[in-house]
């Protein structure tokens, strides 16, 4: 059994090279900031927190575009398997596919991505699940796919492919979340609490807040790092990953275990 610790800098590293591929086009994306949105969350407390890192911006269409699309499922021009073209330790199999949707009216917006058997990846294909998807909460179900997108991936079973995973998974579940629909967006990953806040400690304090990837000699493994929610609720938050023998999907658990006060 073996623990390999990865620097803070490495990981944001990754991290930011996923969001950069995964940016929406520029007839995909929206011109709302999170107040222009509607965003009813009060702004980060104390407001030092926004140094840690800024908050996100979504630049796009014009409001006139925006109607055409007013409660518009649409099939996403983004490739979700890009991000893998650089993350050496994962790729997808090679009968799948991932492939992308978007939801977008002039209120919220959200997408997902599914993996889907080669064949079936085409853009007649995709088209078809939009026939019956005409709600936020009526997503396409495209012919084929794959109960989770991560079911798609292998890899070298290496410390690094399995926090590479973590990271991905996270950020493939956000992809084109707007409003009230982010979560994982107003996380920031760090190595110590921000000392700038004051701490209310709901477990015992970690001694050792790096991102570590724990292999088991049967293939098992496991990931755990840490972040900070900046937009209420403030909060410090483990993240423990658990990977089966052979899957990439994780058993993910994300619980907050410090809560900030004034």
């Amino acid at each position: 059994m073996s623990i390999q610790k990865f620097p803070l800098a490495t990981v944001n590293k990754i991290r930011r090279y996923i969001q950069d591929v995964l940016v929406l086009t520029d007839s995909e994306q929206q011109s709302q900031i999170w107040a222009e949105l509607g965003d009813t969350e009060e702004p980060p407390e104390p407001e030092s927190l926004d140094d840690l890192s800024g908050l996100f911006t979504f630049g796009g269409l014009a409001p006139e575009e925006l109607s055409e699309l007013d409660g518009s499922w649409l099939i996403s021009t983004v490739n979700p398997a890009a991000t893998l073209l650089k993350l050496s330790g994962l790729r997808l199999k090679p009968e799948l596919r991932w492939v992308s949707y978007l939801y977008r009216n002039q209120q919220e917006g959200r997408g997902l991505v599914y993996a889907v058997p080669e064949s079936l990846s085409t853009i007649s294909h995709l088209e078809k699940s939009l026939v019956k998807s005409q709600d936020i909460s009526q997503p396409p179900q495209p012919e084929g796919a794959l109960g989770h997108f991560m079911e798609a991936l292998e890899g070298d079973r290496s410390p690094g492919s399995f926090l590479l995973a973590s990271l991905l998974h996270r950020e493939l579940q956000e992809f084109g979340a707007l409003g009230k629909r982010c979560n994982w967006s107003h996380h920031r990953l760090i190595e110590t609490p921000p000392p700038q806040v004051k701490w209310r400690w709901e477990t015992e304090q970690p001694k050792d807040f790096s991102a570590k990837v724990k292999v088991l000699p049967d293939g098992q493994a496991a990931t755990e790092f840490f972040t900070c929610r900046v937009q209420n609720p403030i909060a410090v938050y483990r993240h423990l990953d658990q990977f089966p023998v052979g899957h990439y999907k994780p058993n993910s658990l994300d619980k907050a275990i410090a809560l900030a006060y004034r």
